[in-house]
């Protein structure tokens, strides 16, 4: 059985007055995933939209030191 079954056969044995719970839950957790692929593709258009002279060239082993995964 699929997690998504899983979610579907307990929603049939939750009380009608916790269902607003479940609702609100499953509808933040569907926001956040939206809003995150929301950002990441306004992140990718304002660095395609920037000027050359902004987009700034680091090495990725520079980077890789940076963030401590040397």
């Amino acid at each position: 059985m699929s997690n998504k079954e899983r979610i579907i056969e307990l929603l049939n044995i939750i009380p009608d007055y916790k269902i607003g719970y479940v609702l609100a839950y499953v509808q933040g957790v569907a926001a956040d995933e939206e809003a995150d692929d929301l950002f990441c593709q306004r992140m990718i258009e304002n660095y395609e939209n920037a000027p050359d002279e902004d987009k700034e060239e680091i090495p990725l082993e520079e980077c890789m030191k940076e963030w401590g995964l040397d």
